[in-house]
């Protein structure tokens, strides 16, 4: 797949999030559906904005036992998204197991990332609330090396790191980070960020952005922007 910007479409209903996408007559976005929409729609939401023409990141980030990560990831396999997470902290034996679940009969799959340390964490928590000691960046490289010794595809990692794994797992392990804003815009509850230029600079793959487009004045010239930013 090639470098894409995808819109995290963080919205309480299907609704909203229909009203939403219906604003892009030219373009098809990619779209990471979370937490919040999929606990309020259920599947249905993934199937019909896969049936609208989107792609999908379904962003749920699993972290249970290794038998119970793989039967959910069996059941995710059929929802024909193209990128599925957990978390890395999981441990390399739950990755392997979710490998294991969301690959098909037929050997398709969609892309498994796993998350290393999420955008709003700084390494002032990760050491006090979290006891991990080191470095973001060291924690980040390992998780995401366990995930390429598990067979996983990528990571979810700030824009930051994104430069450190490809050195670390090779050019071909995708990063895909959120933590992305305009270089004018409100930080919000992320603490390492970056702009979609700069990400692109870094080494990012796939960028996630939300209230940067979701809640601008002007969405569609807010996505365009941040893909021609990005992109070119």
């Amino acid at each position: 797949m090639k470098k894409d910007v995808i819109i995290a479409c963080d919205f309480a209903s299907a609704a909203e999030t229909y009203a939403f996408l219906d604003r892009f007559t030219e373009e098809k976005p990619f779209v990471k559906i979370g937490m919040e929409l999929y606990y309020a729609e259920g599947p249905v939401i993934v199937r019909e904005i896969r049936r609208r023409g989107h792609s999908v990141f379904l962003d749920l980030k699993l972290h249970d036992i290794p038998n119970t990560v793989e039967k959910a990831m069996r059941v995710l396999s059929h929802l024909d998204v193209q990128m599925v997470n957990l978390h890395a902290a999981g441990t390399k034996a739950m990755m392997e197991a979710a490998l294991k679940g969301l690959t098909r009969e037929d050997g398709t799959r969609p892309i498994l990332l796993a998350v290393t340390q999420l955008t709003s964490t700084s390494e002032e928590r990760m050491h006090d609330e979290l006891l991990i000691s080191g470095s973001i960046a060291d924690c980040v490289c390992h998780y995401a090396q366990m995930a390429k010794e598990a067979g996983l595809d990528g990571v979810v990692c700030s824009p930051l790191e994104a430069g450190m794994v490809k050195e670390r797992c090779g050019k071909e392990f995708l990063t895909v980070t959120p933590g992305i804003r305009f270089a004018d815009g409100n930080k919000g509850d992320q603490v390492r960020i970056t702009t979609p230029a700069r990400a692109k600079e870094i080494g990012s793959d796939f960028i996630v952005v939300g209230r940067p487009i979701t809640a601008a004045e002007d969405p569609i010239a807010a996505y365009r922007k941040c893909v021609k930013e990005f992109r070119e």
